[in-house]
């Protein structure tokens, strides 16, 4: 009797209890209406520790110049990387603002944004606690934000994001803006990490070793985007040791020169934009996507 009563209650319970998420409530983990608070919210925390940096007595290049090693970049290339990155991070965001995930067209668009949104946030917290830490010339505690948001980004780059679809605005913008995160990071990571255990040093017969074989096979591995943030990388690293150590220069100088050819023998021999082996995914979405 027990067993029949509680038949008869189960679905009446399960209806009552269960109820499903609306379409536009979730995406990879994170709801639409959080990421679309969470990613703006990391940005502005960012930009405002920025301005910070710089402005503040002693700022963010005052450090640099008083902490030297042999990953230290010139470190207007840095500022030159960051400008057109935010512009693109502001499309991006804006995109992820202005879709509606109860627009089926738009969902499918929306979904590729947020879910970067965390990596992305992190990022942005991380590299704003960095630059507290960097001003207070506290570069061991500095540099562990730089290792969570190098990594983070990393991570994400090669076991998260999904092929880029090259119809979809916002593939090809989430695309850019992770992979350039990723791509600075690998500087960050040197850069910082060289400065707290290793100021003032020159760079040993392995560094050189290591910085070569790494960014050579970084570079087999490598797109477009995520390649050329390489040679970016390598030639700040030559400019800024220009000054400090001719040698080191003009080999960092030598690798940016290899890297690019690698990524382009690399990319030129296989267009990533094309093929079923590739990076890429070239197919089509609906025209509303490519509307907003």
């Amino acid at each position: 009797m027990s067993k029949q009563l509680l038949d008869n209650l189960a679905p009446a319970i399960i209806a009552k209890t269960w109820k499903p998420q609306s379409p536009e409530s979730f995406a990879m983990g994170m709801s639409y209406s959080t990421a679309k608070w969470v990613a703006p919210t990391s940005f502005l925390i960012d930009f405002a520790a920025q301005q910070y940096g710089m402005l503040s007595k002693p700022n963010m290049k005052d450090i640099h110049d008083k902490n030297l090693s042999f990953f230290s970049p010139q470190p207007f290339f840095i500022a030159g990387f960051f400008f057109p990155q935010q512009l693109l991070q502001l499309a991006w965001l804006y995109r992820l603002y202005k879709l509606d995930p109860k627009k089926p067209g738009e969902r499918g668009e929306l979904d590729q944004i947020v879910d970067f949104v965390p990596y992305y946030s992190v990022g942005n917290l991380c590299i704003a606690t960095w630059m507290v830490f960097w001003n207070a010339e506290r570069l061991d505690i500095s540099n562990i934000y730089v290792i969570i948001n190098s990594l983070s980004q990393l991570y994400y780059v090669i076991a998260k994001l999904p092929p880029m679809n090259t119809n979809s605005t916002s593939s090809i913008l989430t695309h850019i803006v992770s992979k350039t995160f990723a791509g600075i990071g690998v500087l960050d990571f040197l850069h910082n990490g060289s400065v707290a255990y290793a100021k003032d040093q020159p760079a040993s017969t392995m560094v050189k070793v290591l910085t070569g074989v790494g960014f050579g096979l970084a570079s087999t591995a490598s797109d477009w985007i995520f390649g050329g943030c390489l040679v970016y990388d390598l030639v700040a690293l030559a400019v800024g040791q220009s000054a400090r150590d001719s040698g080191w220069s003009k080999t960092l100088a030598a690798y940016a020169v290899g890297s690019a050819a690698i990524v382009a023998a690399k990319n030129l021999a296989r267009p990533p934009y094309n093929g079923p082996n590739s990076g890429y995914s070239k197919t089509a979405t609906d025209d509303m996507q490519d509307r907003v």
